[in-house]
C-alpha cells in the first residue's frame, strides 16, 4: 500500500548503526580502548624494566656482601659465615641461594646457604664467559623447577692469588609472578576506568546531541500539523539550521496559499463564461443548443474535478492538516439520515480518537460521495464503520472507512469501470458519474487505497484506507 512513512521520534535498532550518535560513540570508544591498551603496555613495560633492574641490583648487592664475608685460611680452607640479611637464604628450596667454590689451586672446601639442599650446576666458561671484571650472569633451573637468575664472580682472596667463585641466585619465577600480578591488577583498574570513561563519554555525547533530537521532534510536530514552525532556543551551531527550516516552512506555506488563490481565481474566472454558455445553449434550443448546453455542463464538471485535484495536490507533501474523523462522520450520517428517513443507517466508531492527516473539506467530499452513492442504491439499509488499522513496523498509522449497502452491488468485472470519470452503469439513476472517480482521485492524492467489494449485506462495500496521525 503506497503510504507515506511515519515520522519516528526515536531511532529504530536498524537505523541506530547509521546514526551520528552511534558513529561518534563508536569512534570515541575505539579510541579509548586503543589508548588504554597503549597505556597498559607502556606501564607494564616500565614496571617490568624497573622490577628487573631492582632484582639485578639486589643480586649484585648480595654478591658483593657475600664476597666481603668469605675468606681463606692458611691451609686454603674457605672460611666465613655470610649473613646476607634475607631470610629466604635460610628457607630450604626457596629459590634464593648462594655458594662459594674454589676457583684456583690451593683452595678447598665450599660454602653454601642453608636453603640450597643440592648443587645447582653452572655453565662452562666457554658457554658463558666472564666479562673484564670477572663477572657473569645467566639463567639456571632451580631445585623445585623454578627459574633462577645467577650472578657469579671470581675473586682473589689473599696475596697468594688464591681465588674462589662466588654465586648468588635469585628466584626469577617470583619476579615473573609479581609482574603478572601487577599486570592483572592494572588490567582490572584500567578496565573499570575504561568502562566508566566510555559510559561518561557516551552520556556526554548523547546530551550534546540532544538539541538535534529537539529539532527532529519539532520537525515531526510540524509534519503532523501540531506546530507551525520550530519553536524554542537552540545552540548557536544549530540555530541557523532552525532559522532556515522555519524560513523554508514559511515559504512553502506561501507557495501553497498562492496556489490556492490562483486555483480559486481560475474557478471564478471560468464559472461565469461556462454559466453563460450553458444558459445560451438552453435558450437557443434545438439540437445545437442542446449540444452546447451538454458540452458546457461537461466542461463545468471537468473543471470542478480538476480544480479539486489541483487543490489537493497543492497541499500534498506540505504541512499536514488535522481532521478529527468521528465528529465529521457522525455529522454527515445525521444529515443523510434526515434526508433519507426510509433507509436504515447504522454507524460504528472506534473507542480511540482517529485524526485524518488531511483537510476537512477533502474528507467531507470523499465521505459525501460514498454515502450518497450508497443511499442512492441501497434498498433499505446502509452500514458505516470506522476503525484503526495496524500496519507494519515503521509504516504510517492508518484508519479504514467502510460503507456497505444492501443494493444490487457492482459485478467484479465492472468495479474498475465505475471509477472512470463520467462512467455510469445505470443511466436511470440521477448523477453525473463523477462521484466515485472523485473519491478515487482524492484517495490517490493522499496515498491511500480504495477498494470496491461485495458486501455481506448483498450490495456494494466501499473500503477506503487513509493515513492517520498518532
Amino acid at each position: 500500500m503506497p503510504t507515506k512513512p511515519a515520522v519516528s521520534k526515536t531511532p529504530s535498532l536498524r537505523s541506530w548503526p547509521h546514526s551520528l550518535a552511534f558513529r561518534v560513540i563508536a569512534f570515541s570508544t575505539v579510541w579509548a580502548i586503543l589508548t588504554l591498551v597503549v597505556i597498559f603496555t607502556l606501564i607494564t613495560t616500565l614496571y617490568r624494566q624497573a622490577s628487573e633492574r631492582g632484582f639485578d641490583s639486589l643480586l649484585s648487592a648480595h654478591l658483593f656482601n657475600l664476597i666481603g664475608s668469605v675468606g681463606v685460611s692458611e691451609g686454603g680452607q674457605l672460611t666465613g659465615a655470610p649473613d646476607l640479611g634475607d631470610l629466604r637464604f635460610s628457607e630450604p628450596n626457596s629459590g634464593w641461594y648462594w655458594s662459594v667454590e674454589p676457583a684456583s689451586e690451593g683452595v678447598h672446601g665450599d660454602l653454601h646457604s642453608s636453603s640450597m639442599t643440592k648443587a645447582i650446576p653452572s655453565p662452562s666458561v666457554a658457554e658463558v664467559p666472564f666479562n673484564a671484571s670477572f663477572q657473569r650472569s645467566y639463567s639456571a633451573d632451580g631445585i623445585e623447577g623454578e627459574q633462577l637468575e645467577v650472578f657469579e664472580s671470581e675473586f682473589v682472596l689473599d696475596a697468594k692469588n688464591r681465588a674462589a667463585r662466588f654465586r648468588v641466585m635469585g628466584n626469577q619465577t617470583e619476579l615473573e609472578q609479581e609482574i603478572a600480578s601487577f599486570q592483572r591488577r592494572l588490567l582490572t583498574y584500567l578496565s573499570l576506568f575504561g568502562v566508566g570513561m566510555i559510559a561518561i563519554n557516551a552520556i556526554a555525547i548523547l546530551l550534546g546531541l540532544q538539541p538535534l533530537r529537539r529539532v527532529r521532534n519539532a520537525l515531526a510536530m510540524v509534519r503532523e500539523g501540531t506546530a507551525q514552525r520550530l519553536d524554542g532556543r537552540f545552540p548557536a551551531e544549530i540555530e541557523p539550521l532552525a532559522n532556515e527550516t522555519n524560513a523554508l516552512i514559511e515559504n512553502n506555506r506561501r507557495i501553497v496559499e498562492r496556489s490556492r488563490t490562483q486555483v480559486g481565481n481560475l474557478a471564478h474566472s471560468l464559472k461565469t463564461p461556462l454559466a453563460v454558455l450553458l444558459n445560451e445553449g438552453r435558450a437557443l434550443g434545438g439540437a445545437k443548443g442542446q449540444l452546447i448546453a451538454e458540452q458546457a455542463a461537461s466542461m463545468q464538471k471537468q473543471v470542478d474535478h480538476y480544480l479539486q485535484r489541483a487543490r489537493v495536490a497543492a497541499q500534498r507533501d506540505s504541512v499536514v492538516y488535522r481532521t478529527p474523523v468521528a465528529p465529521l462522520v457522525q455529522r454527515m450520517v445525521r444529515v443523510l439520515q434526515k434526508l433519507n428517513p426510509q433507509t436504515a443507517l447504522s454507524l460504528s466508531l472506534p473507542a480511540t480518537n482517529i485524526v485524518f492527516a488531511g483537510e476537512r473539506e477533502d474528507l467531507e467530499e470523499l465521505l459525501g460521495n460514498l454515502l450518497d452513492n450508497a443511499m442512492k442504491w441501497a434498498r433499505s439499509a446502509v452500514a458505516v464503520s470506522v476503525k484503526s488499522v495496524s500496519g507494519e513496523e515503521g509504516a504510517a498509522s492508518l484508519f479504514e472507512i467502510s460503507i456497505e449497502d444492501d443494493g444490487p452491488g457492482i459485478p467484479d468485472d465492472k468495479a474498475r469501470e465505475v471509477l472512470q470519470r463520467g462512467r455510469r452503469l445505470d443511466e436511470t439513476k440521477p448523477g453525473s458519474g463523477l462521484g466515485l472517480a472523485i473519491v478515487a482521485d482524492l484517495v490517490n492524492e493522499y496515498g491511500g487505497v480504495l477498494a470496491l467489494e461485495r458486501s455481506v449485506m448483498g450490495g456494494l462495500k466501499a473500503m477506503v484506507r487513509l493515513r492517520s496521525l498518532q
